[in-house]
């Protein structure tokens, strides 16, 4: 069936209409992925600010005659951190149902990790060793353990990339203290959450949304953007570690010049990749496999009657 998934997350609105079928294959018809950092300001005032809302209409203006244009027989809008933390979050999920005929859902963070451990393993041969699924967002950061296609234990941390930028970093480029403190939040909140019974079992992991993707397009210097190389690139830790440290030294103009990453993402990169090498290392990971497919896939496949 023609599907219809919209990602409205804390630090980008994404798209994916696709063939989706109960014989857990997805086939891409159109991706879409805009930076329109909703949550911005959400960490500190509690609410979303009528400017970031415009930017998602605006996305969702153009995403409504797309999937009218391909006829989609079913959709879903999922809504994640920012939407679930912030005071006005109901009012703008009621309308984007209400003014864009979406099945809006404002997930819980339970929700949020089975929906993407589902997407991370389509097309996968099942996992045989406990495997993580590692999907950082802007507003938080899910970690999902499951072995084959069945999700074990799941957490979503209050660490993502647009809440840590703006809780820790406070100059361009940012200070070693901004770094060091924003690097322990990151450990404390994984040691909090993420008990070591539940890390020592995992053997292999997947990485997941715009942080991960990022890395591996840096790493492999692609101008412009194949997704096609990205997934199932092998991501290691040490040079997650190399990366940080290079983009960390340059300010916000040095990152929007860096191949392989989109300038948008260049306010938020540094973040990501803390949080990104603090995950790696709290699973006792040497390297991760970056994944295209992610709560969009697995949006679609809940549409197809699975999971």
């Amino acid at each position: 069936m023609r599907v219809a998934v919209v990602d409205i997350g804390t630090n980008s609105t994404r798209l994916l209409i696709a063939d989706a079928d109960s014989g857990d294959e997805v086939k891409e018809r159109l991706r879409r992925s805009e930076v329109t950092r909703l949550g911005d300001g959400v960490d500190a005032s509690g609410a979303l600010s009528e400017q970031a809302m415009a930017r998602v209409f605006a996305r969702l203006d153009e995403f409504a005659l797309a999937i009218g244009e391909h006829e989609c027989e079913a959709n879903l809008a999922v809504l994640t951190s920012a939407v679930r933390d912030a005071s006005n979050g109901a009012e703008f999920a009621a309308r984007v149902r209400n003014d864009y005929g979406l099945d809006a859902r404002v997930l819980s963070g339970a929700e949020e990790a089975q929906l993407t451990f589902l997407g991370a393993m389509a097309g996968r041969a099942p996992a045989i060793d406990p495997t993580v699924v590692i999907d950082i967002g802007g507003g938080s950061t899910e970690v999902v353990v499951g072995v084959g296609r069945s999700a074990g234990f799941h957490v979503s941390l209050p660490a993502g990339v647009v809440r840590m930028s703006e809780r820790h970093i406070h100059s361009d480029p940012p200070t070693p203290a901004d770094l060091q403190a924003l690097a322990q939040d990151v450990r404390d909140v994984l040691a909090d959450g993420v008990p070591d019974a539940e890390s020592a079992p995992v053997r292999a992991g997947v990485a997941v949304a715009g942080t991960a993707t990022s890395a591996a397009s840096m790493e492999l210097e692609l101008a412009p953007d194949d997704p096609a190389r990205v997934h199932g690139h092998r991501l290691a830790l040490g040079t997650v570690e190399l990366l940080l440290a290079r983009l960390a030294d340059m300010d916000e103009d040095g990152r929007r010049a860096v191949v392989g990453l989109h300038p948008d993402r260049a306010p938020t990169i540094v973040a990501g990749m803390v949080l990104l090498s603090e995950a790696m290392r709290a699973f006792g990971l040497e390297h991760v496999e970056v994944s295209e497919h992610d709560i969009l896939y697995g949006g679609a496949l809940r549409l197809a009657g699975i999971g």
